[in-house]
């Protein structure tokens, strides 16, 4: 047999139902595609106006009328119409981009822009996702074109006619479905529109066709003006240099209805390797709960694409809100979503960059500005540092951490400060109320302790114990063993003996472990401490880990400078007061560092009643 070569045919009665169902992901959309294609007819009437081969309007503009009694919808451009043969070529062949044919022949000089949008072809058939029929108005700028009316109920058979149209621009009206008519609310349709279209480069306007209606003297009213829809040079198309704070400001609460100002902003601007503009803010949280409710909305040249896409945006970055325009976005055929691209990844490393270079300004310009808004954006900063090698050594300089006394300190400042040698332990505390006591402690020795009170802060430590190597950096937090808190004294190896089997049998633990020292505090007799990375791996393991539990390396710690420890020494037998002195001791180490629970608590409480009438009775 020979070997044979063939061309694959596509037959539109069976693409039709692909387009209508699966192409785009939100029946909406047929809004924005048909409005790009009105708002690119204008752009090519513009382009051609520059080259001298058509004559300048005063004014461009697209208008979506609704007709709720005859259940349409018309979308009309004043751009540079069609003829016949084009409608032929552009409306009746799937896929063929009159968008790049026209680039082609009128191909931007260096440094314009064409600002057309249109790129498959594709866009008019979602048309069909909410029409029963679809009809086409047209009259082309080309002198001496005839005016034509194209007509199709499903896309696939199609009729055209002379049209009586005298005007250059397009129509297209839609006859919507029954299933389809929220479309013929004015306010619905306004809604979508600004979702979609709120920054389109040409003007939008909706209104709607009804009955007129009579005023009190029986006159007929004015029919309601147009409602422009959009801002056809929103701020993020503008230079830095010719924006200012309230209109940034203004921008963030109109585009976000969010109120609470931001704390600062960065305004993209590139053109090489790759076109892009657009404007990221950092809001204020609420409680580090919100920190995965930003959005930055994507558009592609002021067409709105969608929220959120992670091939550009990274992941750590949902915090912030803003709007990216990168018309060089290889957008799929339905504008949704992006195709794999080697160039989407530099677009996303360049972001990245520009937020990383902006947080180390405002560092080092506004250092006060800075910290007090650290606690809105160092969630993000810690995630991104985990998320991002990259992210993390260009803004490991910027990393602050707020000390007990409010102070806020760099790496290098708190191992100035608190450290000999080149190893920096930094100490810090995950409930400053709870843990007050053992925070005394260190800082009454001149030791400062550092907050780390959120859900990322574990991970974030572990990170930099393994990134930042070359700082030599450990965390430990205030109660995981005794560094710096003890007196050079020897222990007493039979008294800690004496006291760890005296523990042992009250509290009915054979393998609690005891030890015994003096501490340069004598306020605190008792305290527990627990290995650090054995108390990291127990708390990822309850907040990750599906309810497994990791058991702890405890060690109870007496201080055999206070009395209540020296009575334990002296005592030889154990009776009730020895029993409740151990109790105590015991439960009080143990709410140092954590919530008794609900059964451990009531015995606690009813001890120390008993303790007290105890003490009562011997007066």
């Amino acid at each position: 047999m020979m070997a044979q070569k063939g061309n694959i045919s596509i037959h539109a009665q069976n693409i039709m139902p692909v387009i209508k169902k699966w192409l785009y992901s939100d029946k909406d959309i047929f809004l924005r595609e048909l409005i790009s294609n009105g708002c690119d007819a204008i752009s090519k009437h513009k382009v051609l106006s520059v080259k001298g081969e058509q004559e300048k309007r005063d004014a461009y503009r697209v208008d979506v009328v609704v007709n709720e009694e005859n259940g349409t919808l018309t979308i009309t451009d004043n751009g540079i119409g069609m003829t016949e043969e084009e409608i032929e070529k552009y409306i009746c062949q799937v896929a063929f981009s009159g968008a790049e044919e026209f680039l082609k022949q009128y191909k931007p000089e260096d440094g314009e822009k064409s600002g057309i949008i249109g790129h498959f072809g594709l866009g008019f058939y979602s048309a069909f996702m909410v029409s029963k029929k679809v009809e086409i108005d047209t009259l082309s700028c080309i002198p001496g074109a005839k005016a034509v009316h194209w007509t199709s109920e499903d896309g696939m058979e199609y009729e055209i006619e002379p049209s009586e149209r005298t005007e250059v621009g397009t129509s297209v009206i839609l006859h919507l479905n029954d299933d389809d008519r929220e479309f013929l609310n004015l306010w619905t349709l306004r809604e979508t529109l600004q979702k979609y279209c709120a920054f389109m480069p040409t003007e939008i306007y909706a209104s709607e066709i009804k009955k007129p209606e009579l005023d009190a003297d029986g006159k007929e009213k004015e029919p309601a003006a147009p409602i422009l829809i959009n801002d056809t040079f929103p701020l993020w198309m503008k230079k830095p240099n010719e924006c200012t704070e309230e209109e940034y400001k203004e921008f963030y609460k109109t585009v976000f209805h969010d109120f609470d100002e931001p704390l600062f902003w960065i305004h993209l601007n590139a053109e090489f390797p790759f076109n892009l503009k657009g404007i990221l803010y950092f809001p204020k949280l609420k409680n580090e709960f919100t920190s995965g409710e930003g959005v930055i909305k994507l558009f592609n040249n002021q067409v709105f694409v969608a929220d959120n896409i992670k091939e550009v945006i990274p992941e750590f970055l949902m915090l912030l809100k803003g709007v990216i325009d990168c018309p060089d976005l290889p957008l799929n055929v339905s504008r949704s979503f992006l195709q794999n691209d080697g160039q989407v990844k530099k677009i996303s490393d360049y972001i990245t960059r520009k937020v990383a270079d902006r947080l180390v300004s405002e560092f080092n310009t506004k250092k006060a500005d800075y910290q007090n808004y650290w606690k809105d954006i160092h969630p993000f900063v810690k995630y991104g540092c985990i998320r991002d090698e990259k992210f993390f050594d260009r803004v490991k300089s910027a990393i602050i951490y707020k000390t007990t006394s409010g102070e806020y300190l760099t790496h290098k400042e708190y191992k100035d400060k608190n450290c000999d040698g080149d190893e920096t332990i930094m100490y810090y505390t995950s409930d400053e109320k709870r843990q007050a006591q053992m925070i005394e402690m260190f800082t009454s020795q001149d030791k400062d302790v550092v907050v780390m009170d959120t859900l990322i802060d574990n991970n974030f430590m572990s990170f930099l114990e393994y990134a930042a190597k070359d700082d030599r950096i450990q965390f430990r937090r205030v109660d995981a063993g005794l560094d710096g808190l003890t007196e050079n004294a020897e222990t007493d190896k039979n008294q800690e003996e004496k006291l760890q089997n005296t523990f042992r049998t009250v509290m009915d633990d054979k393998d609690l472990d005891v030890k015994l020292v003096s501490l340069k505090s004598e306020e605190m007799p008792a305290m527990i401490t627990v290995e650090e990375q054995s108390r990291r791996f127990s708390e990822m393991s309850r907040q990750w880990g599906g309810g497994m539990q990791m058991p702890e390396k405890r060690t109870l710690t007496l201080n055999k400078k206070h009395p209540l420890v020296t009575y334990l020494l002296n005592v030889d037998n154990e009776d009730e007061k020895t029993t409740l002195v151990c109790e105590q001791l015991m439960d009080l180490a143990e709410m140092a560092r954590q919530p008794l629970v609900a059964e451990r608590m009531v015995s606690f409480l009813k001890r120390s009643t008993k303790i007290l009438s105890l003490a009562v009775e011997e007066k």
